[in-house]
């Protein structure tokens, strides 16, 4: 006679085994679909059999496996962030923001660098999208810009959300920054001080906020009756080497600047370096101004005046927009998503000698 084990009836008598949906479903005396809708956050639950599941589901310790989940909905529960920034305390910050939006839900980041000008930018960028089966992606710039790029995922059904100085898409699909705000908020900074001989370090041309730092920039010079001369108006790299040369030119000027408007605070800090290698003071003899207001504003000396953008905000902001979209509840989705720019003084920045 064969002996048969008797069916479990608890997660304890399973011993060490993991939980399934069906064991959810047994306990709770509901269906599996029952099940998977307070799994995936579906409002078609009643709240006292979602409140159920949901005890159950803690109780047993039980976690989706968000690949299996993906395989029933053809597409992983993984975000993409697609990014081109050469600033790594940038990248970081980004990074930080999606994944704190993520907190409490299953999805999980995919981080995927890329080259604008590579000839196989586009096909890449669509195999990586394809191979992970991406619920979505978040794109700072200047990825954001890319409207070849915004082609390939709406070709695909790949759901995104670009960040950019600009509005360059509907609400649900934006976070926008107002990089030109904060370029006009240095020069105001700095005219207000006193400053007339005022230089320029811009980020590339690639990226449309290097565009949009220099434009509020210039207007904010124009508020104060100034120009900003072609030999004082210099492009980087968004890097600090860059930073460096740029600055180098600049200082070695007859008469050199008095202050120097940075586009990132990667070049500022080789401003810094720069001054230095030059006998030249901060801000005794040329003033710095830059933007991000990175954690690096705090730890160079003197500490820098930045304009101050919460990259690490953005991130959230745009990944929440994302995933707002798993919940069917679509209101506050299509609502303009923005941030605007401030400027903090430090040390970096003084009335010009005499």
């Amino acid at each position: 006679m064969i002996s048969r084990k008797p069916r479990p009836d608890s997660e304890g008598e399973r011993r060490g085994k993991r939980p399934t949906i069906n064991d959810i479903a047994r306990l709770a005396q509901v269906s599996k679909k029952t099940v998977s809708r307070v799994i995936n956050d579906s409002p078609f639950v009643r709240e006292e059999t979602r409140e159920k599941i949901s005890a159950i589901i803690k109780e047993l310790g039980f976690a989706p496996d968000p690949q299996a989940r993906g395989l029933a909905f053809r597409r992983s529960f993984l975000i993409g962030m697609i990014y081109d920034n050469p600033t790594p305390q940038y990248v970081v910050n980004m990074q930080q923001g999606i994944l704190d939006a993520m907190k409490g839900t299953s999805f999980e980041l995919v981080i995927r660098p890329c080259n604008r000008q590579d000839p196989h930018f586009l096909a890449d960028m669509r195999a990586f999208v394809e191979r992970q089966k991406l619920f979505g992606v978040v794109l700072p710039p200047s990825v954001s810009e890319d409207e070849r790029l915004i082609q390939v995922l709406d070709e695909i059904d790949c759901p995104y959300v670009r960040i950019a100085s600009i509005a360059l898409d509907e609400p649900d699909a934006m976070v926008v920054t107002h990089d030109h705000v904060g370029g006009m908020e240095a020069a105001r900074h700095l005219t207000r001080l006193g400053h007339t001989r005022i230089a320029h370090i811009s980020g590339p041309t690639l990226f449309r906020s290097a565009h949009e730092r220099r434009r509020g920039f210039t207007q904010g010079l124009a508020e104060a009756g100034l120009k900003l001369p072609k030999e004082f108006d210099r492009e980087a790299a968004y890097t600090f080497e860059s930073g460096v040369e740029a600055a180098a030119a600049l200082l070695a000027l007859k008469p050199r600047p008095t202050a120097i408007f940075c586009g990132n605070d990667e070049m500022a800090a080789g401003v810094y370096k720069a001054a230095r290698d030059a006998g030249l003071s901060i801000p005794g003899d040329v003033s710095v101004v830059g933007f991000d207001d990175s954690a690096m504003a705090s730890r160079l000396y003197p500490l820098l005046t930045s304009v101050k953008l919460p990259i690490h905000d953005m991130g959230e902001m745009a990944a929440a927009k994302l995933i707002a979209r798993t919940r069917e509840r679509r209101a506050h989705v299509q609502e303009k998503t923005e941030v605007v720019p401030e400027l903090v003084a430090r040390e970096s920045s003084a009335a010009p000698k005499g």
